[in-house]
């Protein structure tokens, strides 16, 4: 008996002694509310009546996206690392935060209107479908119903913003694979192109889990190099340790290819066109605007908090895979003849264009980055919504033929499609040319001019095919073949809207967000 009391007062002892993490919940109550969402969206998928759930589950995302916005708004001005050191609140991530939020919720629009449509176009019956019929009514069932697609959401959204917030390798590593496997599933819910959709989940899934493993395996060399996986603490080692740099530099390269893939840098990028053009029009959108921003946020905290040290060393790289990156999306992009795989070479060359920001290690280069990455996100969402709404008797209409005379038949939705082409390829007056011009600027500032010679050339390539969808809706006669525009919801509309106003508004007055990056350019250490 005296034997099993004196266990019993160790044991207390130890709980005694045992300190639980500090952990600051308002600075992470953006992250805790979009989690709460998630769970409680599983539970209303489980439970509610099936005529409950769309509902339901729209005022949940909806209005949890929005809550999360004002919590993020509120904490402006924050600096603090908390989570024992995992998760840090400064104004880069608060920023990218913010931008996801916002373009989420776009996307969320994008999905509300009757679920995600089983072709992967605009949730509405197929034209050739009578109005009434049963063809259309079983359709607009199944399409409506789709509701198990916002706990995917949900949780791929929390785990964006984890990404650029996170402090340490190992929570990164976590936050890659909450965002990651939803949008795998995400990726293959296009019901009538059944085997395209499910033939991209799948790609998009093994060449994630081949990612996210060199990732776990650089995070392991560093760890075995630092003895630790905070990034302040590998930036501590590798100043006491510079002989030992070997090591690391194999780690940092693996940790990169992880990133790196996300990004859809060259030459991890295989899996973009055939994803991009598989998954829903909607998942697309939200997917292509939203994962190059927590990503962006995750790779410029490690090269600027943990790996500044080596920046000789990772900097050639990056600047080698920039180059690529630039130059084989826009010459890539000239031979498509399919709209959505054409925006997805053009997601892969800003890639390289946002890279050109990144390496140039400096606050300019970080706060020209993060203004690149909000006007891409806003100018990509509008793109893919107006895919979405361009449509013939099969469906989406996808090929650039059929898009002939488009500008004639809908001079409107044509001339809002030639904006975003306008502002990817970085014609003044749009945001595209702010977000080329301060990434450029902060390259030369920082020595990297022929990188920036290099991105002038890729942007020439690359006004080539923006602007050969321009001359094919405005000065080509309407056929046969040319496709329509249907009548967009007021979801699709906002979402339209929105992203057409701030490409203009930040090509035209860029100051006020522009003085936001710049307050917000300093990573907390």
């Amino acid at each position: 008996m005296s034997a099993l009391t004196s266990a019993a007062i160790t044991v207390a002892d130890t709980v005694t002694e045992f300190e639980l993490p500090s952990i600051n919940y308002s600075a992470i109550a953006p992250i805790l509310i979009i989690f709460g969402a998630a769970v409680v969206s599983v539970l209303v998928e489980a439970f509610a009546p099936r005529r409950a759930r769309r509902p339901l589950q729209l005022v949940l995302v909806i209005g949890s996206v929005i809550a999360a916005l004002v919590v993020v708004v509120s904490l402006a001005g924050t600096r603090l690392v908390t989570a024992e050191g995992a998760i840090a609140v400064d104004g880069p991530t608060l920023v990218m935060q913010g931008t996801l939020l916002v373009v989420a919720l776009l996307g969320a629009l994008l999905m509300a209107e009757r679920g995600i449509d089983p072709q992967g176009d605009a949730f509405a019956p197929r034209a050739s479908a009578l109005p009434g019929s049963e063809d259309e009514r079983e359709f607009t069932e199944r399409g409506y119903l789709q509701t198990e697609i916002w706990p995917f959401f949900l949780f791929a959204l929390m785990g964006m913003l984890i990404f650029p917030a996170a402090n340490d390798l190992l929570l990164m590593f976590i936050a890659l694979e909450v965002m990651s496997l939803p949008l795998y599933l995400l990726a293959g819910m296009a019901r009538r192109r059944r085997l395209l959709s499910q033939e991209a989940s799948l790609k998009y899934f093994l060449l994630g889990a081949f990612s996210s493993a060199f990732f776990l395996y650089g995070t392991a060399m560093l760890y075995g190099y630092s003895g630790t996986v905070s990034l302040p603490g590998i930036a501590e080692a590798l100043t006491a340790k510079p002989s030992e740099a070997s090591l690391v530099t194999i780690g940092v390269a693996l940790l990169l290819v992880g990133l790196l893939f996300k990004i859809a840098a060259v030459p991890f990028h295989q899996w973009t066109p055939d994803v991009y053009q598989g998954a829903p029009t909607a998942v697309t959108g939200f997917m292509a605007a939203t994962v190059k921003i927590a990503a962006f946020g995750a790779l410029l905290r490690v090269l600027y908090v943990g790996l500044g040290g080596m920046r000789w060393d990772w900097e050639p790289m990056l600047w080698i895979i920039a180059i690529l990156t630039m130059l084989v999306g826009s010459i890539v992009a000239i031979t498509q003849t399919d709209i959505k795989r054409m925006l997805a070479y053009s997601s892969i060359a800003q890639a390289g264009f946002i890279l050109v920001g990144v390496v140039a290690v400096s606050r300019e280069g970080l706060a020209a980055s993060m203004f690149y990455l909000i006007a891409y996100a806003f100018t990509t969402i509008g793109a893919f919504a107006i895919v979405s709404m361009v449509r013939d008797a099969s469906g989406e209409a996808t090929h650039l033929s059929k898009w002939a005379g488009l500008g004639k038949k809908s001079p409107l939705v044509a001339g809002i499609f030639a904006i975003f082409m306008l502002a990817l390829a970085g014609i003044p007056l749009t945001s595209g040319f702010i977000a080329k011009f301060g990434v450029f600027t902060a390259a030369i500032e920082s020595g990297a001019t022929w990188l920036v010679i290099v991105a002038v050339v890729a942007s020439l390539i690359a006004a080539f095919f923006y602007a050969r969808v321009i001359v094919l809706m405005f000065f080509s006669e309407p056929t046969e073949e040319t496709a329509s525009v249907v009548v967009p919801s007021a979801f699709t509309t906002i979402a339209l809207a929105a992203g057409a106003t701030v490409t203009i508004v930040l090509g035209i007055v860029p100051q006020p967000v522009l003085e936001l990056v710049s307050n917000a350019d300093v990573f907390i250490r």
